[in-house]
């Protein structure tokens, strides 16, 4: 929040706080920030649209608040301005997918890199450090299928499926009945139902196997990356639309175009999506390791089952507080 939106908002509050006494302050707004992130990024598929979005609902909500009612509809109240912010924010149709969802897997040969400039991407998201959130409602793979949906159905199927609102309370959000809530959740589950949306491990990631995984790729051995990695495991770079499927393939594009991420450093960060996340650092020419890709790994059966290395690190880097060079 800008020093200028924080000031005014800090003086409209002192207003309302010396008149009846009943109305939050901003800082009761504020608590509800990552939860509500948490909702507009599935809404939204982008950290920095959900952020926008979340900014524009507390503002609009501090700006309205002689219009709230009661502290026990606070969040519902503040729910529903973010799925409007949510909803004007989609108006354009476009959705943001990820490689797998515009066709079929690719020979990995420097011929099929292509950067589709009409595509705007499916975008990593750091984990809520002070949110409840199951980890496989964030996951790329769920967000991605999301988007397969229209707006007014997302909102629908998170809000119930995901946050376990009664369908009262989603048909009085969206200013609907509940059976139309009900055909959209019906609608929406067939949908997902279609998009086979890859099971994720119910237990936590084994530490030592994600070790294992940083010093075999830093070392680029062949043979611990073989006992690491599915025999099936998918791989994307976006902005490329060209995605890998299968072992023997990633090896084939990591061993022969993608040879130059030998000698990568590799530096655990916070999870993203529910999963693994690491800040790939390439050699330097000019001296030191120069930022590459965060690379997203998703692990099912014990083993790494995909691996996600999107290459916008100008704008992920930051989000993820990691360095923009290693000496």
């Amino acid at each position: 929040m800008s020093f200028r939106v924080a000031r005014g908002l800090t003086s409209r509050m002192s207003v309302v706080e010396a008149s009846a006494g009943v109305t939050p302050a901003f800082e009761e707004l504020e608590q509800h920030r990552s939860e509500l992130t948490a909702y507009c990024y599935r809404m939204l598929a982008s950290p920095f649209d959900a952020e926008d979005a979340v900014q524009d609902t507390l503002v609009r909500a501090w700006r309205n608040i002689d219009r709230f009612e009661g502290r026990a509809a606070l969040r519902s109240w503040l729910y529903k301005i973010a799925t409007n912010v949510c909803l004007d924010m989609l108006q354009s149709g476009k959705r943001r997918p990820r490689p797998m969802d515009l066709g079929p897997s690719a020979e990995p040969i420097v011929e099929n890199l292509n950067v589709p400039g009409e595509v705007t991407w499916l975008e990593p998201m750091p984990d809520p450090v002070d949110a409840v959130v199951e980890r496989e409602t964030i996951r790329l793979a769920f967000v991605a299928a999301l988007q397969h949906l229209p707006p007014r159905q997302r909102a629908a199927l998170i809000l119930c499926e995901v946050l376990r609102w009664q369908a009262t309370e989603a048909a009085e959000l969206l200013d609907t009945s509940v059976a139309s809530v009900n055909s959209a959740l019906q609608r929406a589950r067939a949908t997902l139902a279609d998009a086979n949306v890859p099971a994720v491990d119910a237990g936590e990631v084994d530490p030592k196997l994600l070790e294992r995984y940083v010093a075999a790729f830093e070392a680029y051995d062949i043979d611990a990356l073989t006992s690491l990695i599915r025999e099936d495991a998918i791989q994307s770079m976006p902005p490329f639309d060209m995605w890998l499927e299968g072992r023997d393939d990633i090896f084939t594009w990591w061993f022969g175009p993608g040879i130059e991420c030998k000698g990568s450093r590799v530096i655990p960060v916070r999870t993203a999506n529910g999963s693994a996340a690491f800040g790939q650092y390439k050699i330097d020419p000019d001296g030191g390791y120069a930022p590459w890709a965060l690379q997203v790994v998703d692990v099912s059966g014990g083993r790494i089952g995909e691996l996600t290395f999107f290459l916008d690190t100008e704008r992920l880097f930051p989000l993820f507080d990691l360095p923009d060079h290693l000496d």
